[in-house]
Protein backbone atom coordinates (compact mmCIF):
# COMPACT_ATOMS: atom_id res chain seq x y z
CA UNK A 1 0.00 0.00 0.00
CA UNK A 2 1.27 3.48 -0.81
CA UNK A 3 1.51 6.23 1.79
CA UNK A 4 -1.48 8.44 2.56
CA UNK A 5 -0.02 11.54 0.88
CA UNK A 6 0.39 9.72 -2.45
CA UNK A 7 -3.09 8.17 -2.19
CA UNK A 8 -4.60 11.59 -1.44
CA UNK A 9 -2.96 13.07 -4.56
CA UNK A 10 -4.18 10.14 -6.65
CA UNK A 11 -7.76 10.49 -5.43
CA UNK A 12 -7.59 14.23 -6.09
CA UNK A 13 -6.49 13.55 -9.70
CA UNK A 14 -9.33 11.05 -10.10
CA UNK A 15 -11.86 13.62 -8.87
CA UNK A 16 -10.43 16.30 -11.17
CA UNK A 17 -10.58 13.98 -14.18
CA UNK A 18 -14.17 12.94 -13.44
CA UNK A 19 -15.18 16.59 -13.03
CA UNK A 20 -13.46 17.61 -16.29
CA UNK A 21 -15.07 14.70 -18.17
CA UNK A 22 -18.53 15.50 -16.82
CA UNK A 23 -18.10 19.20 -17.66
CA UNK A 24 -17.07 18.45 -21.27
CA UNK A 25 -19.60 15.63 -21.79
CA UNK A 26 -22.78 16.49 -19.88
CA UNK A 27 -24.83 13.78 -21.62
CA UNK A 28 -22.52 10.91 -20.52
CA UNK A 29 -22.71 9.13 -17.18
CA UNK A 30 -19.31 8.44 -15.61
CA UNK A 31 -19.29 5.13 -13.80
CA UNK A 32 -15.65 4.19 -13.29
CA UNK A 33 -11.93 4.66 -13.59
CA UNK A 34 -9.94 2.23 -15.71
CA UNK A 35 -6.36 1.32 -14.84
CA UNK A 36 -3.87 -1.38 -15.74
CA UNK A 37 -4.13 -4.41 -13.46
CA UNK A 38 -0.47 -3.97 -12.51
CA UNK A 39 -1.13 -0.45 -11.20
CA UNK A 40 -4.16 -1.58 -9.21
CA UNK A 41 -2.08 -4.21 -7.42
CA UNK A 42 0.89 -1.86 -6.97
CA UNK A 43 -1.32 0.72 -5.26
CA UNK A 44 -2.86 -1.89 -2.97
CA UNK A 45 -6.34 -1.40 -4.40
CA UNK A 46 -8.88 -3.97 -5.56
CA UNK A 47 -10.85 -4.15 -8.79
CA UNK A 48 -14.46 -3.10 -8.21
CA UNK A 49 -13.54 -0.93 -5.22
CA UNK A 50 -15.52 2.30 -5.00
CA UNK A 51 -12.98 5.15 -5.02
CA UNK A 52 -15.37 8.09 -5.23
CA UNK A 53 -19.15 8.07 -4.70
CA UNK A 54 -20.56 6.09 -7.63
CA UNK A 55 -17.13 5.63 -9.28
CA UNK A 56 -15.62 2.13 -9.22
CA UNK A 57 -12.13 0.97 -10.15
CA UNK A 58 -11.94 -1.30 -13.20
CA UNK A 59 -8.95 -3.16 -14.68
CA UNK A 60 -9.15 -2.54 -18.41
CA UNK A 61 -5.76 -3.63 -19.71
CA UNK A 62 -4.53 -0.14 -20.52
CA UNK A 63 -1.00 1.19 -20.37
CA UNK A 64 0.63 1.20 -16.95
CA UNK A 65 0.99 4.62 -15.34
CA UNK A 66 -2.23 5.98 -16.88
CA UNK A 67 -5.89 5.92 -15.98
CA UNK A 68 -9.02 6.47 -18.03
CA UNK A 69 -12.49 7.74 -17.24
CA UNK A 70 -15.09 5.09 -18.05
CA UNK A 71 -18.56 6.21 -19.09
CA UNK A 72 -21.58 5.09 -21.09
CA UNK A 73 -20.93 7.50 -24.00
CA UNK A 74 -19.29 7.08 -27.40
CA UNK A 75 -16.08 9.12 -27.55
CA UNK A 76 -14.53 7.62 -30.71
CA UNK A 77 -17.20 8.65 -33.22
CA UNK A 78 -15.16 11.63 -34.48
CA UNK A 79 -11.99 9.55 -34.74
CA UNK A 80 -13.61 7.12 -37.18
CA UNK A 81 -14.78 9.98 -39.41
CA UNK A 82 -11.34 11.58 -39.29
CA UNK A 83 -9.70 8.29 -40.25
CA UNK A 84 -11.99 7.98 -43.28
CA UNK A 85 -10.91 11.43 -44.48
CA UNK A 86 -7.24 10.40 -44.37
CA UNK A 87 -7.92 7.27 -46.41
CA UNK A 88 -9.74 9.28 -49.10
CA UNK A 89 -6.84 11.75 -49.42
CA UNK A 90 -4.55 9.26 -51.20
CA UNK A 91 -3.59 10.43 -54.69
CA UNK A 92 -4.37 8.30 -57.73
CA UNK A 93 -2.11 10.25 -60.11
CA UNK A 94 1.47 9.29 -60.83
CA UNK A 95 4.08 12.05 -61.14
CA UNK A 96 7.21 11.23 -63.11
CA UNK A 97 10.37 13.27 -62.49
CA UNK A 98 13.41 13.02 -64.80
CA UNK A 99 16.25 11.01 -63.36
CA UNK A 100 19.56 12.79 -63.45
CA UNK A 101 21.81 15.19 -61.65
CA UNK A 102 20.22 18.48 -60.69
CA UNK A 103 21.57 21.55 -62.40
CA UNK A 104 24.15 23.51 -60.49
CA UNK A 105 22.83 26.76 -59.10
CA UNK A 106 24.87 29.89 -59.80
CA UNK A 107 27.09 31.02 -56.97
CA UNK A 108 25.82 34.00 -55.06
CA UNK A 109 28.37 36.50 -53.77
CA UNK A 110 27.46 38.97 -51.07
CA UNK A 111 27.88 42.66 -51.97
CA UNK A 112 30.94 44.39 -50.53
Amino acid sequence: MVDMKTMAKLLERFAQAVYAHDRENPTHNTWGIGMAYFDIERLGLEEGEELLPGIVLQADGGVTGNFRILCDGQHDRGAAEEEEEVVEAVSSEEVVAPAGAPEQAPQVRPPF
